[in-house]
């Protein structure tokens, strides 16, 4: 028999609408560059402190879990557990929802098909996509990747809030996302500003769909999971996760943990955020999509002329904005890559620019609902990046 999963009760609703206000301001576009800071050396029991003092803290997630790999080498470190009342340890081939990491995912596609002169980083929606309205016409697909379109967010339509709150399972029809806010202007003058908005990767999504007459989800398999060989990673429509996976969920202080794990339909993120993948997966993912095994020097040169602006939620020590990816500068060094968030789950996942070594950081709850605990776990996060850049080899995670 299939399996029943419980209605979602008012916290995943409210969790969601409240991601969706959890937006950047627009900031200036002009370049930056990164200036790291000296290594500062990271023992492992103050990496396995840092993910397990996250789960202790009130409010914090049922579970966490990190994931090292330099040189093909990889540690795991865990706290907590991967569902509650079961003891069970999150595991590094547990699925996940990874939110808006899948950006990065729609950025692999666009950049794969950039290089096979499939889609140019300056054409336009007007060219690829003239159904749009015109005030949008003039938006460029490096824009789109950049976040500097100014296209108004879709998931911050009141009708689509509606919609998600009568009903978080409600099954859209992802490709036509953009019509919530095709009324709506742009919100400034396309490639002057930076402001994060999903409805940037529905329209990525859509110009690569209409440049090679393909389903996107069939462009993901091809251009992106064949590649570097990402077995346990889809993009699916429904709410539903495949076992095992880590059970995510809506927490507060003082409260008992509500699972939302299938709380939300993943049709209503799509090519923004709706990719479920695993911790191995989503390492395999960050490192190759960074390093050379996807994209041509040309490309990523592309890709990296980085802009001032915080990826959602913000990632360790100074964001700054790229083409589907983003630019960690800490106080050990620099790190690219992506976060994300969605009701039950919070992603980061950042490798060295050569791709041979990555991080990721994945907890089972919404953290940036929480100031207090962000900060918290973008600390835990810098850790774990300067673990990563150190030199040193010192064992294994637990």
């Amino acid at each position: 028999m299939p399996r029943t999963a419980p209605r979602p009760r008012r916290a995943a609703v409210t969790a969601l609408l409240l991601a969706a206000a959890l937006t950047a301001p627009a900031l200036p576009y002009a370049t930056a560059d990164g200036h790291p800071a000296p290594r500062s050396g990271t023992s492992e029991r103050e990496l396995r402190r840092a993910l397990a003092d996250l789960v202790a803290a009130p409010g914090g997630p049922p579970g966490a879990i990190a994931v090292l790999t330099r040189d093909g080498a990889a540690r795991v470190y865990r706290a907590g557990t991967a569902e509650t009342g079961t003891g069970r340890a999150p595991r590094a081939d547990d699925r996940m929802r990874i939110a808006s990491v899948a950006k990065a995912f729609s950025g692999a596609v666009a950049l794969s098909l950039v290089d096979r002169g499939a889609l140019g980083l300056d054409d336009t929606l007007g060219r690829r996509l003239p159904h749009l309205p015109k005030a949008w016409h003039a938006v460029t697909l490096r824009q789109l990747l950049g976040h500097t379109s100014g296209l108004p967010d879709y998931s911050r339509s009141a009708r689509f809030q509606a919609i998600v709150r009568a009903d978080p399972r409600h099954r859209f029809v992802s490709r036509r996302l953009l019509e919530f806010v095709a009324r709506e202007g742009l919100a400034f003058p396309p490639g002057s500003r930076y402001a994060y908005s999903n409805s940037d990767n529905i329209a990525v999504a859509l110009m690569a769909e209409q440049a090679t007459g393909r389903r996107y989800e069939d462009l993901l398999r091809e251009l992106v999971y064949r590649p570097l060989d990402l077995r346990r990673t889809e993009l699916p429509s429904g709410f539903r996760l495949p076992a095992p996976y880590l059970h995510g969920y809506a927490t507060a202080p003082g409260e008992e943990p509500e699972d939302v794990s299938e709380a939300i339909s993943a049709s209503g993120a799509w090519a923004s955020g709706g990719i479920v993948s695993t911790p191995a997966d989503l390492s395999a993912f960050v490192g190759g999509y960074t390093g050379p095994g996807l994209l041509s020097p040309r490309a990523r040169h592309a890709q990296r002329r980085f802009v001032p602006g915080e990826s959602q939620p913000a990632g360790p020590g100074e964001n700054a904005a790229g083409l589907g990816l983003f630019r960690y500068a800490t106080r050990c060094g620099t790190v690219l890559g992506h976060t994300g968030n969605t009701p039950g789950y919070t992603q980061f996942a950042a490798a060295t620019p050569d791709g041979r070594r990555t991080v990721t950081v994945s907890v089972t709850s919404q953290v940036p609902l929480d100031p207090a605990l962000l900060a918290r776990l973008r600390a835990a996060e810098e850790r774990f990046v300067c673990a990563l850049l150190e030199d040193a080899d010192e064992g294994y995670g637990s």
